[in-house]
């Protein structure tokens, strides 16, 4: 087993690129989806069951862990991983997309953020150092910058301060790692969808040196042709030996997009709180199971799909349990979901392999129906 932290590439195709991050808790595969499990737990999932649809790592978030259970707390517990029993990598978000999303709870100045909890009121800061810190207590394999993230449409000048301030950040942020053989620090690209902008922040990230490069500020507001231009002007200003994650996204057609545009990494809580609410994505398209024409139909949700949920039950049980609101529905609606966004990593890896990444990502994108 590896002791340190290393991105090796296997092959190409165009600019898709598929390989393997080696860690001491195990190898993530490229192109990766990393579940969502914000409050060290990936809703409605076991570990276990996280695992066996594919996943090789999950994220965790800074600022939800920070404020319930409290990362010192965690870290008297043996570490995120012991805590929440995934002996694989974790990757965790900064707090950076709170900085946004919870703009009317927090002021932001040159030092960091100081929030309002959520939860109670009570009042929290949160600089470079202590995202790192915070990090380095709950044991994470891949360690974010602390940045600021801007809603779109924004206005030039806006997200040009945003991402100034990123880097900034993201020079403190390498300082305060600790450099641990086998975890990794990773910057963030912002600026926006302007291209000088997101150029600046990539030349400057380059210039501080990561061990993988994010790009965030994207699935904010824009719509797809926005984010997948900007992809386009940013990632050619990323080193080719480092691993590329885009951050927050997304639905499946954005996901294989991105890859065909040199993306290794991705995360959302679509599959997830899509599961929840009774919407499934298939080979076939997005399925609603509320939808009163499931109730009566015994086939399975998607029938390409091996995973429990599509080899064990059928369409006109899965819209019983999401009608009676039993707890199962939710259940196994996430299992698909997640089974079925591995499904498209590991069809995605092997095309890049044997190099038909374009024709299969088209015949993927028919079956969608471009969602």
């Amino acid at each position: 087993m590896t002791t340190g932290f290393s991105f090796h590439l296997d092959a190409t195709d165009g600019a898709a690129r598929t390989g393997r991050i080696e860690t001491p808790r195990g190898t993530i595969r490229t192109p990766a989806f990393m579940p969502v499990g914000t409050a060290a737990t990936v809703k409605a999932m076991t570990p276990e069951a996280v695992r066996d649809t594919g996943a090789d790592i999950v994220l965790g978030n800074v600022y939800h862990l920070m404020l319930r259970p409290g990362a010192e707390r965690v870290a008297r517990l043996g570490g995120l991983h012991r805590f929440m029993n995934w002996p694989r990598p974790i990757l965790t978000d900064s707090g950076g997309f709170q900085v946004m999303s919870l703009s009317k709870l927090r002021k932001l100045d040159e030092e960091g953020v100081t929030f309002r909890s959520h939860i109670d009121g009570s009042s929290h800061s949160l600089s470079p150092e202590r995202s790192v810190e915070i990090q380095r207590l709950l044991g994470a394999d891949i360690t974010m910058q602390l940045d600021e993230c801007v809603a779109l449409p924004a206005e030039k000048a806006e997200a040009a301060r945003a991402m100034q301030l990123s880097l900034r950040w993201a020079a403190r942020s390498k300082a305060a790692f600790d450099h641990a053989p086998g975890r990794a620090i990773f910057g963030i690209v912002q600026g926006g969808t302007w291209a000088d902008l997101r150029e600046e922040s990539a030349r400057g990230l380059v210039e501080q040196g990561f061990d993988g490069y994010a790009l965030g500020g994207l699935a904010v507001g824009e719509p797809q042709e926005e984010m997948f231009a900007t992809l386009d002007v940013s990632v050619p200003h990323l080193p080719h030996d480092r691993p590329r994650y885009l951050m927050g996204v997304g639905k499946p057609a954005d996901l294989i997009g991105a890859v065909l545009r040199g993306v290794d990494m991705f995360d959302c809580v679509i599959p997830t709180r899509s599961g929840r609410n009774g919407q499934a994505f298939t080979s076939q398209g997005t399925v609603n199971i509320r939808n009163a024409a499931h109730a009566e139909d015994s086939g399975p949700l998607d029938p390409s799909c091996l995973c429990p949920t599509c080899t064990r039950y059928s369409r006109a049980y899965l819209h019983h349990l999401d009608k009676a609101k039993e707890i199962l529905g939710a259940v196994l609606m996430t299992w698909h979901n997640l089974a079925y966004y591995q499904q498209i990593m590991a069809r995605l890896r092997a095309a890049i392999a044997e190099g038909r990444v374009e024709a299969v990502a088209a015949e993927m994108l028919a079956a969608l129906g471009g969602e």
